[in-house]
């Protein structure tokens, strides 16, 4: 066993805490919906970049390669300064939704390079400009352009030229779970010395302020270091290298500056940035003690040098705390070589497992302390200014109940520094491949009573809990346990399949209560995630009244009925009592491919025999009904309801088996509406799918199609054919039209800050994959395609599963020209030396050309191509 995995299991037994402490600040606290106090409910404004140095946070706290304890006490991150800045370099900066052209983004250039799922070696790099960062350019130029209009992007300013640039590594490691290294080098890559202050960073979340019982921690100087007394967490101690200059202030609000009080003494948040960059020694306390603290190191670095610096944090100090500490930082980074080489085997090329590992790293770094009680946030704390009455009936305020402070996998943890429940179902596979219990600990926790809403809704994300995300957990969590099960050997972990089931089946419950309009298993979810994919906001009342039959609503809720059937089935091979429930899924599920083939029984339904692809349809106040004609991923999201029954699964479970036999017999109108479950497949197996042979062959006819949605990248989530001839549907004299944009979005609908309407997006290309792997395992090699259409070449459906795997991940692989297509035309990105083997993974991509779009490191679900890299073994 590798030291890494011996961890592992002394973190699962609870012997050794080795997840204590991790990567768990986020890199924006600013903006976020849990520390608006507003009473319009404008985050993005209430607390902006500017305030985030001079105001105490309430929720959670933010940092540049930081780290905490588990409950985000203590936390340790770096700041740094080039002698031109304005202000410190404590937090990346970056634009918010109202002041981006193309929404929120991060205007910093980082990398997420390793790390151990207990966090054992962590390393980043962060890209630090010599020259003054141009924060206000950034934001004016941005403002001005529009949405047809490039972004400014940090490279586009010229900071960077001539490499007047740090590169900035961080790398931590464990001693023992409670001893923690913290190393930074600055390479200077630029032609002349230039100067770098380096602020190791170590406070204490302030809970004081905002509760009467809790203690105040302290920080204060001892024997040139920094010692942490904290009533819960205990003592800890920072030993710094080097003897530098320590500067200690607290972490509170800063009301002078912020609200203009006057008379308001003490020293701030803002007291380290004020001393070092305003040259004000008044504003860091002389007597060495405080809630906040700083290493202060400064260093002239010779054109082509580097400079390092040491930094120590455990519980128990240590007379000589730097004589290992090269060797501990050492044998770190082997450990996790060993551990990743294992995992590795057999993915083919060095680049295809670097881009694996970045992809683990990234998903790693972006586990995050997430902290939100929402009744306390409407009603406001004890001692403090109330929050404004408009709360207590705008957002998230019919959710009082949740109250969440845990660590939890984040999309992105500066642009989605929140989870996301659909998300979040997608980052535990490629999660699971490294830390099992910490993915099904994720999927647990959304259907905790703290976190689902009584009624059986799973809470969103913080903009709009209630707002509905497709229902993929039940996939995640099957998918998951299948993953652990081939892992650990054995029944699988029966006990966490069976404790997310229970509240799943409330979660259906609440879908089938609350998103079937007229009671005839046709879905109307809202949005689903797709955000801008139709033509109309989904989440919002229609213009024309009305509702929409949704093809991607009613096929996720095929696939969740499958899903559930199949748990239900596993869970029925040692507790008899499940095979009935089972029986219901089943059933349910022929109910929905019913009411697709024939809306409220009238003869229309989702599939369209004419252009053979499945759409929504406009159900009008009149009773009339239109056909929205789009050819979009709504119409391939039927593919994934698919399930495969083995035989040896069914002569286990006779009274299934039974259920199924009589449902052919008794109800054939039914039976007759899905593939064709009675008849064996390949090794006598049987196929649950809302698509016969014949209409697999249409949408993968169409899906398959270069002039439509294959792109050399994936598949992308509208035809391309709706470049030429966009979908215009026309509503009250106004037009609303859905257009092929491959990239950026061109529209405001849903905020404008994604994009559904031609991008390739990983989670729905992953599910495409394992669908047609499925489809496979039920036709076998006898059943091909034409792939790509037109191209007279036939592939059986699990060769194509593989090709759009290859093209996915060719998005990050350098390809015969040298050339990363993630990074498009980026020159300095795709040859820089330093760089050119670090991989960002984006939040969608280009479905032209595979460049990356939105969030820079949303490692969240793209992630995934992990999984697509990882060698497949047949039991998971």
């Amino acid at each position: 066993m590798d030291h890494e995995r011996e961890r592992l299991q002394e973190a699962d037994r609870g012997t050794k805490p080795w997840r204590r402490w991790g990567p768990y600040l986020a890199e924006r606290q600013w903006g976020t919906v849990r520390e608006d106090y507003s009473a319009e409910g404008t985050a993005w404004e209430y607390l902006p970049h500017e305030h985030a140095r001079s105001r105490a946070y309430r929720w959670g706290e933010d940092g540049i390669a930081g780290i905490s304890d588990h409950l985000q006490r203590l936390c340790l991150s770096l700041a740094l300064w080039n002698g031109r800045d304005p202000i410190l370099k404590e937090r990346m900066f970056g634009l918010t939704g109202n002041e981006g052209n193309h929404g929120e983004d991060v205007k910093e250039l980082y990398w997420y390079l390793d790390s151990t799922p207990t966090h054992s070696y962590m390393k980043m790099l962060y890209r630090y400009p010599q020259r003054e960062y141009p924060y206000a350019r950034l934001v004016e130029e941005n403002r001005r352009r529009g949405k047809l209009d490039p972004e400014l992007e940090l490279l586009d300013t010229g900071i960077f030229d001539e490499n007047r640039f740090f590169d900035v590594e961080i790398e931590i490691a464990k001693a023992s779970p409670e001893d923690i290294l913290y190393k930074v080098t600055a390479h200077n890559r630029g032609p002349e010395a230039a100067e770098v202050h380096i602020l190791p960073t170590l406070w204490f979340r302030n809970t004081w302020a905002f509760d009467p019982d809790a203690a105040k921690p302290k920080l204060e100087a001892r024997d040139g270091a920094v010692v942490a007394a904290h009533e819960e967490l205990g003592r800890h101690r920072l030993d710094c290298d080097g003897a530098p200059r320590l500067l200690f202030c607290d972490n509170e609000t800063n009301h002078p500056r912020l609200d203009g009080v006057e008379g308001a003494g003490g020293f701030f948040k803002d007291g380290i940035n004020d001393a070092v960059v305003g040259r004000r020694p008044d504003a860091v306390n002389p007597e060495g003690s405080g809630t906040r603290a700083a290493a202060w190191y400064r260093a002239n670095v010779p054109a082509g040098g580097s400079v390092e610096v040491r930094v120590r944090l455990s519980d128990h100090g240590d007379q000589a705390p730097f004589d290992d500490f090269d060797e501990v930082v050492a044998a770190r980074r082997a450990e996790a070589d060993a551990f990743y080489d294992e995992l590795e085997a057999g993915i083919e090329g060095e680049d295809a497992r670097r881009v694996h590992r970045q992809a683990l790293a990234g998903m790693l770094w972006s586990k995050q302390f997430y902290f939100y009680d929402v009744e306390r946030w409407l009603d406001g704390d004890p001692g403090q200014p109330p929050p404004p009455a408009e709360r207590r009936h705008g957002r998230n305020a019919h959710w009082r109940h949740l109250n969440n402070a845990d660590i939890i996998s984040m999309p992105d943890t500066w642009e989605y520094p929140w989870y996301a429940a659909w998300d979040l179902a997608f980052h535990c596979l490629p999660l699971a491949l490294v830390d099992p219990e910490f993915a099904k600990q994720q999927l647990v926790l959304m259907t905790r009573e703290w976190y689902m809403h009584p009624n059986g809704q799973m809470p969103a994300y913080e903009w709009a809990l209630g707002d509905v995300n497709p229902p993929v957990h039940a996939w995640a969590t099957w998918r998951v346990f299948q993953m652990d099960r081939a892992r650990r050997g054995g029944d699988g972990d029966l006990f966490f399949l069976e404790r997310v089931f229970h509240k799943l089946m409330l979660n259906f419950t609440w879908w089938v209560n609350r998103k079937d309009t007229e009671g005839r298993n046709v879905f109307e979810g809202g949005f689903l995630g797709l955000d801008n994919i139709g033509v109309f906001d989904r989440s919002a009342p229609l213009p024309t009244g009305g509702h929409i039959h949704q093809s991607d609503g009613t096929s996720w809720m095929a696939m969740y009925s499958l899903n559930l059937m199949r748990i239900a089935l596993e869970l029925a091979l040692h507790n008899p009592v499940y095979e009935d429930i089972a029986t219901k899924f089943f059933e349910h599920f022929l109910h929905i491919a019913e009411a697709m083939t024939s809306l409220a029984g009238e003869g229309l339904g989702l599939w369209d025999e004419q252009d053979e692809f499945y759409y929504d349809v406009l159900h009008l106040p009149d009773n009339r009904r239109e056909v929205l004609r789009v050819r979009s991923m709504v119409g391939l999201i039927p593919l994934f309801a698919v399930e495969v029954l083995e035989p040896e699964l069914l002569e286990r479970l006779p009274g299934f088996a039974e259920r199924l036999d009589w449902v052919l017999a008794n109800k054939p109108q039914l039976a007759g509406t899905v593939s064709r479950w009675c008849e064996p497949g390949r090794g006598e197996r049987r196929l649950l799918s809302l698509l016969r042979g014949h209409r697999i062959k249409c949408l993968l006819k169409r899906m398959l199609d270069e002039e439509e949605f294959l792109s050399p990248y994936g598949v992308r989530a509208l035809s391309r054919a709706h470049l030429e001839s966009p979908y215009t549907f026309w509503a009250d004299g106004q037009a609303h039209t859905v257009r092929y944009t491959p990239a950026e979005s061109d529209t405001e609908l849903f905020g404008g800050n994604s994009n559904w309407r031609g991008p390739v997006w990983f989670p729905v290309n992953f599910l495409i994959v394992e669908a047609l792997q499925r489809f496979h395992h039920y036709y076998g090699d006898d059943f091909t395609v034409e792939c790509p259409t037109g191209s007279g070449d036939t592939l059986t459906l699990l060769e194509v599963a593989d090709e759009l795997g290859r093209r996915l991940s060719a998005i990050f692989l350098r390809g015969g020209d040298d050339l990363r297509p993630v990074f498009g035309g980026e020159e300095r990105l795709q040859q820089d030396p330093h760089v050119r083997d670090h991989v960002l993974f984006y939040e969608y991509f280009d479905g032209d050309s595979g460049r990356g779009v939105g969030a820079s490191h949303q490692t969240g679900w793209t992630g995934l191509v992990a999984k697509l890299l990882q060698p497949r073994r047949p039991a998971d």
